[in-house]
């Protein structure tokens, strides 16, 4: 009967990306079926982490980040939780082993989000790294398998990744974070006069992630490559979007792309796969 318990668990994971990510699911599901659940494991993980220091207002954030650090390890430990998107998160971390410092990274980031409102340079590069390299990471050791010169290899390239699809979400978001969570990523930049320049600089930095992050996606294992790709195509398509944006419009409004946009976006990768031309 453990079987029902891991399957409802994973269940729990894949329906809180479905709910939370239509384009980050989206992509996933173009991830070969042995990669899929495991990637679902990690952002319902993800995702639950990311609600209590962004959502759960009017509660003690401090205490439920603490208590779920401490559940976290324990169900690894055990391999086994009570809370089903813990289970299916110890699930992937025991079975690809997933080293300990990713998941300590993620937690020292999402702490920052309840001490810090302003960013220095240095803290800006941790918080980058714990909040979405990491993450890139972990999927990658579930793209390698037990290949760790391959995963060796290609780091670099998933973290840029990463950093490239959090430095889109600082741009995209940036008018709840500043305006209603109080909080400015970007070191040295005043949203209280967020000119073109600024603008510029930070674009010019994430052109560079994603220019990096392409030539690895190029290298990753068949299973996961096309799944990665589309993912990447989709927050190039929404930079590209926010780069065509005014300074003073990116604080008004937030920028997306349409369903018939992803849809195009997919049709297009689809077809740049079938021809090998990606």
């Amino acid at each position: 009967m453990m079987n029902l318990f891991h399957e409802l668990s994973q269940q729990c994971s894949k329906s809180t990306t479905e709910k939370y990510s239509t384009s980050f699911c989206s992509a996933i599901k173009l991830l070969h079926a042995d990669l899929r659940q495991p990637v679902f494991n990690i952002y319902g993980f993800v995702r639950f982490a990311d609600e209590i220091v962004d959502t759960f207002h009017g509660h003690d954030k401090a205490s439920l980040l603490s208590e779920f650090r401490n559940d976290t390890w324990a169900a690894i430990d055990r391999g086994i939780s009570l809370n089903p998107i813990l289970h299916s998160f110890q699930l992937t971390v025991n079975e690809y082993h997933i080293p300990r410092h990713l998941t300590e990274a993620f937690f020292d980031s999402m702490e920052m989000d309840l001490t810090s409102s302003t960013f220095t340079g240095d803290k800006y590069r941790q918080y980058i790294y714990g909040s979405a390299e990491v993450v890139g990471l972990m999927c990658l050791h579930i793209f390698c398998g037990n290949n760790n010169t391959l995963y060796e290899t290609l780091k670099p390239y998933a973290q840029s990744l990463g950093a490239a699809f959090q430095k889109v979400n600082f741009l995209r978001d940036v008018k709840a974070d500043y305006e209603q969570l109080s909080r400015t990523y970007f070191p040295g930049v005043d949203f209280n006069d967020f000119s073109s320049s600024s603008k510029k600089k930070i674009e010019e930095d994430i052109a560079v992630d994603f220019a990096h992050a392409y030539e690895g996606i190029l290298q990753l294992p068949v299973k996961a490559r096309f799944g990665v790709y589309v993912a990447y195509k989709y927050y190039l398509s929404l930079f590209n979007k926010i780069k065509k944006t005014q300074a003073r419009s990116i604080l008004q409004q937030r920028i997306r792309i349409p369903n018939y946009g992803k849809a195009f976006i997919l049709a297009k990768a689809s077809l740049r796969a079938q021809l090998n031309i990606l």
